[in-house]
């Protein structure tokens, strides 16, 4: 019968739905739907007022337009900088860091002693400014070697380095004492030490005058 379990030997019951139930439920989901005015059935009414375009609406929620940015500094923080912005930029950061622009140098080239200790390392001709030149030497002793191992120039150039690193040594221990005394006598406040002075000489009078950085204010024989 409709409505009831139905069992068989052996099998799981299953339960059925009769007509009643059916019926119960189709009523309960139907939604009455009122005529329109006209008679037409499923009319929804007008809201009165033209849709808005998308555009439109998303230009309310997020506000008036604001103003194009007048620095870099400003565009960079909208993200509204384009390639050549960029490039530009990297360029006058360059060209600030160079003239010795403290807010563009590297935190430890930063202050007036450093400015002072550079100064001084630039006004001084020393054994330091060779070194570069002395790397190549011994490069280029590696294919005379490969070519000629009877003359032994490898091993004598090898000498000369080593005799010249110890000469570098001593004339960095020396110049940064002189730039440490120095600047304590102009800037007595300032806490950096011998130690540190003395590193800060040696890997700038290293370098070649024209790959410093920032570039040096004074020449070479300038009294400072």
């Amino acid at each position: 019968m409709a409505g009831d379990t139905l069992s068989y030997p052996g099998q799981v019951r299953f339960l059925r739905r009769n007509q009643a139930d059916s019926t119960t439920t189709a009523e309960e989901g139907a939604v009455d739907i009122e005529p329109s005015a006209d008679g037409a059935k499923g009319h929804t009414p007008g809201k009165g007022r033209p849709t808005p375009k998308r555009r439109d609406a998303e230009g309310r929620r997020r506000g008036p337009v604001p103003p194009p940015p007048r620095t870099f500094r400003e565009a960079r923080a909208r993200g509204t900088l384009t390639k050549e912005q960029r490039r530009q930029e990297a360029a006058d950061r360059r060209q600030k860091m160079m003239a010795g622009d403290d807010r563009y140098l590297m935190p430890k080239d930063r202050g007036p002693a450093k400015a002072l200790a550079r100064d001084i390392i630039d006004s001084r001709r020393n054994l330091m400014g060779l070194f570069l030149f002395m790397a190549l030497v011994v490069l280029a002793t590696y294919p005379i070697n490969i070519i000629w191992p009877e003359l032994y120039i490898q091993s004598y150039v090898m000498l000369a380095c080593i005799a010249f690193l110890l000469a570098m040594v001593i004339e960095a221990v020396m110049l940064g004492r002189i730039v440490a005394r120095k600047v304590r006598e102009k800037y007595p406040d300032d806490l950096t030490r011998t130690t540190s002075f003395i590193w800060y000489t040696f890997t700038r009078a290293s370098q070649a005058r024209r790959l410093r950085v920032p570039k040096p204010r004074v020449r070479a024989g300038e009294a400072v």
